[in-house]
């Protein structure tokens, strides 16, 4: 049923009473688990262990189980929403399996956000960086303009500490995934494309493999819509060629006078693809403007922990080059004079050994680096890249970088070395956020 991200299913959302979700701890899940409870189902879900999304989704009403099993799977479900991650080798396979065994309709998350989102007027933000800082900003300036939208982001937005909201007008902003070509499933009206690199190498074959994947998203915008896009951008061009909505060029809409409150010429693309976006929808440009200068932020976007010893933490989900550099750029605008200390765990074997060059660039651009094991998610290292070929390309370069066993020695050693003052970014996936960033403002 699933081939290169296409899915059709005959579900009927309002037929639905009861609605499980396995992987229900996930961001984006845990997001769409929200929008059913929001529409009055009986919402439950399970995972691996509880985390402090899953304690707010119990608070707001899901039946959670901190534990996969097939006993999860009761004979009143309607519908069964499963995580990407799900496979064989996991937890969740039984109750997967389960649902299926009792003919239970059983779609992935994607084809689930698919089925909410595009009855709506849908704005989809794309990009290999910058979605999800975009798509909270957009959210903020169509709140600011009372446009009372529906929004799904792939993190917490900080002003709100949730990852969905529910709108009440025709308007539904969705960030758009496009690892193995999920996004496909989106049928966007206004299309935002934040940029485009080569990323998700154990699905994609290279760079013109993931154009193909836009390009094929950006044909399905009708003719009457639009796509907000950096049409000088090399990467980007081949894309839009020949495409039938509106084409509009972000970069025009960057303005160096707005106040920020997240540094970096990244971000000022970002919010000059949320103003492009606004103008389409004819919002005055002091409307957005005002929103974007109070936009406060997302969870794990250069997000502000604390201090320990005067230095100051801040945490990130940069797992890619391009976003690591970015996230030094933006430290090294607002702290020029300050030693910046990056604790870095890279994502997956096979994104570190084709981006490994890279990554090595990027990282030595802070003045100490120190490694964790390469977080490997759903993969085994069939390249042999670790952690210690990281740090010691970084150290050829004229780099510093040492390489530790485990969170508790990160933040030990990250206390330990880093200068008084100095500034302190842990930055990638993992137990980043858990064990070392709050573990050093905690400590």
């Amino acid at each position: 049923m699933l081939y290169h991200g296409c899915y059709m299913s005959n579900i009927k959302l309002d037929e639905v009473t009861r609605v499980h979700f396995i992987g229900v701890g996930g961001i984006g899940m845990s997001a769409l688990a929200r929008f059913f409870l929001h529409e009055g189902k009986v919402v439950s879900g399970s995972d691996r262990a509880s985390s402090a999304i899953t304690e707010a989704l119990s608070s707001e009403g899901v039946e959670f189980t901190p534990k996969q099993s097939p006993d999860n799977i009761t004979d009143d479900i309607d519908l069964v929403v499963y995580t990407e991650g799900v496979n064989e080798k996991t937890e969740g396979y039984g109750e997967l399996m389960a649902a299926r065994e009792k003919e239970i309709e059983t779609i992935n998350y994607f084809t689930a956000l698919g089925l909410v989102v595009n009855p709506y007027y849908l704005i989809a933000v794309a990009g290999t960086h910058g979605k999800t800082t975009t798509t909270a900003m957009l959210a903020d300036v169509l709140e600011e303009a009372s446009f009372d939208p529906s929004v799904v982001v792939g993190s917490l937005r900080t002003k709100t500490r949730s990852n969905y909201r529910a709108g009440k007008s025709k308007y539904f902003v969705v960030e758009a995934c496009e690892y193995k070509r999920d996004f496909l499933r989106l049928e966007p009206d206004i299309l935002v494309i934040t940029n485009i690199e080569l990323d998700h190498v154990d699905y994609y074959q290279d760079l013109a493999d993931v154009q193909n994947a836009f390009r094929t998203l950006a044909k399905k915008v009708p003719a009457d819509g639009f796509i907000i896009a950096d049409v000088s951008n090399p990467n980007v061009k081949p894309v839009l060629e020949g495409v039938e909505a509106t084409v509009i060029d972000y970069r025009t809409f960057v303005d160096l006078g707005i106040s920020l409150h997240q540094p970096g010429l990244h971000n000022r693309l970002n919010a000059a693809a949320a103003s492009a976006t606004a103008s389409t929808l004819e919002i005055e440009k002091a409307v957005s403007d005002k929103a974007l200068e109070n936009f406060a932020g997302t969870w794990r976007r250069f997000e502000y922990k604390g201090e320990v010893n005067g230095i100051k933490v801040y945490d990130d989900y940069a797992h890619h080059p391009t976003e690591i550099a970015a996230a030094i750029g933006g430290s090294k605008e607002l702290y020029p004079d300050k030693s910046l200390m990056v604790v870095f765990q890279s994502h997956t074997y096979t994104r570190t050994s084709e981006l490994f060059d890279d990554f090595v660039t990027a990282l030595a651009k802070a003045d100490r680096v120190i490694l964790l094991p390469i977080y490997a998610a759903r993969e085994e290292n069939v390249s042999g890249v670790s952690s210690g070929k990281l740090a010691e390309a970084i150290m050829e370069i004229g780099g510093q970088a040492k390489v530790v066993v485990n969170p508790e020695e990160g933040v030990e050693l990250a206390k330990k070395i880093t200068p008084e003052n100095g500034v302190i970014i842990t930055m990638g996936a993992g137990d980043m956020t858990s064990k070392v960033a709050e573990g050093l403002v905690n400590k």
